[in-house]
C-alpha cells in the first residue's frame, strides 16, 4: 500500500473511533474526566494525522509562490553611499 492509502485507512479508522465515542458519550455522558480525556486524545490523533498528511503531500502542491524580479536596472542613486563588500567605501583605501 502507498502512504496515501495508509493515511486514508487511518483517517477512516479515526472517523469510526469518533462515531463510537459519540455513541459512548450518549450512554455515559460527557461530564466525566475520563470521557473528556479520551475525546481530547482522539482530537490530538486527528490533528497529528492531518499534520502527517500535509507533510507527505506531493511536492507540486507545496511549491512556494514565485516572485517576479524585473530585468530593468536599479536606480544608481540606491548605491551612492554604499560600501563594496570586503573593499570598504569607494573613496577610501581598503585595509
Amino acid at each position: 500500500m502507498s502512504v496515501h492509502d495508509e493515511l486514508t485507512s487511518v483517517q477512516r479508522s479515526l472517523d469510526e473511533l469518533f462515531r463510537s465515542l459519540g455513541r459512548l458519550e450518549k450512554q455515559l455522558g460527557t461530564g466525566g474526566l475520563e470521557m473528556r480525556r479520551v475525546r481530547a486524545d482522539a482530537n490530538h490523533l486527528r490533528e497529528s494525522v492531518a499534520l502527517l498528511r500535509d507533510a507527505t503531500a506531493p511536492a507540486a502542491q507545496k511549491r512556494p509562490e514565485l516572485v517576479t524580479i524585473s530585468d530593468t536596472p536599479y536606480d544608481s542613486a540606491l548605491w551612492r553611499d554604499s560600501d563594496d563588500e570586503g573593499l570598504g567605501a569607494r573613496d577610501r583605501r581598503a585595509p
